[in-house]
């Protein structure tokens, strides 16, 4: 979800560049929907030498704990209604229906807080189980969203290091399993409530997983980011599996590739490339270790250099919080948290990126740059070494929500790195 996105043709190829090479899809519910949206959306691209589609996403977390149960009665059915689609259409050995779960629909005791002591949730356990069944019956994979980030994100005592993979935390042991990292102790958590229901053997895909750079003042920044999705991909690439499935080969999809800015706070700064395709990071994406810079997109066209501050000449600032908070609640001053990366600007300085920021998502229009006089264009970088004051990338055409891409992950899938594509 972004304002000003990339031309997807430029996208491919720098994905190409770095390694990536395959595809998916997602919708849902009535019949005829969902048969029309199948023929649009995969079948059209089910072509040798075209997308190599592999799953399709019905929906995504519909039972996330704060939805209070809002898509419970909707979920199977329009998770039969694409498989019916997907069948219809002849795709169904080979494009498998999924509904990607958040992990907090499993859970363990607090009197047995381990792994195999899990659990679904008790007010939407038959619904889950019912949803188990069904994919089941169809080989389709249980996909589940893991963010070791949240974790740290909403317990302060949790241990940061247990959030990584290369931490030197106290391990925890379930019986002849030991765990290292959070990351296989929530994966191995639904393995065993999985067992616990007779599907213990299910294939599971976990279809986001990442760290963002920017927004919390803690926890999202570079080095962490690099750190988790660099040990991350090790992990997966290892071969080792988890303490309950060893060995087993992990599907597990990286998200995110690029910043979203339509997003809320940190969920703006998932990616590893910036919104115009710029790598944040260095990553090893192949696990060999070595020190190569992923690639950039290529030939982006960007706006004017040009960029909007706050008017040296102002001498009038009693609206300026007003003029502040306006701009950053029409735009993204998620840099200017306490803790992020344009948090030492002062008062000035904030002012500048907000208005800034707003500027450049209304295309540069003059109009734009003005707040009762106190903003005023320059075609000088504000920019500092800490924090880039951006110029946005030029619209290559209209932005239709429904036919665009809304985001893209990258996986990690034997040894390879395979990428999704979410549409609507």
């Amino acid at each position: 979800m972004a304002s000003h996105q990339l031309p997807p043709e430029r996208v491919v190829e720098m994905m190409r560049e770095n390694g990536f090479d395959q595809g998916e899809a997602q919708m849902s519910e009535d019949p005829d929907f969902a048969v029309a949206w199948v023929d649009a959306n995969v079948t059209s691209y089910s072509y040798h030498g075209g997308a190599n589609i592999r799953y399709v996403a019905v929906g995504n977390e519909p039972f996330l704990r704060t939805y209070t149960n809002t898509y419970l009665p909707f979920t199977l059915p329009a998770l039969k209604n694409i498989q019916s689609a997907l069948d219809r259409a002849g795709l169904s050995p080979h494009v498998k229906a999924t509904v990607p779960f958040n992990a907090d629909i499993y859970f363990s005791p607090d009197s047995a807080p381990f792994p195999s002591a899990a659990d679904f949730r008790p007010d939407i356990r038959d619904a889950t189980i019912e949803i188990v069944h069904f994919l089941r019956s169809n080989a389709s994979p249980f996909t589940v969203n893991i963010y070791p980030f949240l974790s740290l994100y909403s317990n302060p005592f949790f241990p940061f290091d247990f959030a990584f993979f290369d931490g030197d935390n106290k391990s925890i042991r379930d019986g002849d399993f030991v765990y290292t990292n959070v990351f296989d102790a929530n994966l191995d958590t639904l393995v065993w409530a999985l067992r616990k229901i007779g599907c213990g053997d299910m294939e599971i895909v976990v279809g986001e997983v990442g760290w963002p750079t920017n927004g919390d003042e803690q926890h999202a920044n570079m080095e962490n980011a690099r750190r988790f999705n660099q040990g991350l991909i090790r992990h997966v690439l290892s071969g080792d599996g988890t303490p309950a499935r060893k060995g087993n080969r992990m599907d597990v999809y990286l998200f995110s590739l690029i910043d979203e800015n339509l997003k809320r706070c940190f969920e703006r700064h998932w990616g590893i490339f910036e919104f115009d395709g710029k790598p944040k990071y260095e990553l090893d994406l192949k696990g060999s270790q070595e020190n190569k810079g992923l690639v950039p997109v290529e030939g982006v066209q960007y706006m004017f250099k040009r960029w909007c501050v706050l008017n040296p000449h102002a001498h009038n600032l009693q609206d300026l919080p007003k003029s502040i908070d306006y701009a950053c609640t029409m735009s993204d001053c998620t840099a200017l948290g306490y803790g992020s990366s344009c948090n030492h600007l002062g008062v000035q300085g904030n002012a500048s990126y907000a208005f800034n920021m707003y500027y450049q998502l209304q295309d540069q229009d003059s109009w734009d740059c003005d707040f009762s006089g106190l903003a005023t264009v320059t075609h000088e970088d504000p920019s500092d070494d800490k924090c880039r004051f951006p110029v946005m990338i030029a619209r290559h055409r209209p932005v239709v929500f429904h036919t665009t891409i809304l985001g893209i992950l990258i996986a990690v899938l034997e040894g390879c790195i395979v990428f999704l594509l979410l549409v609507s």
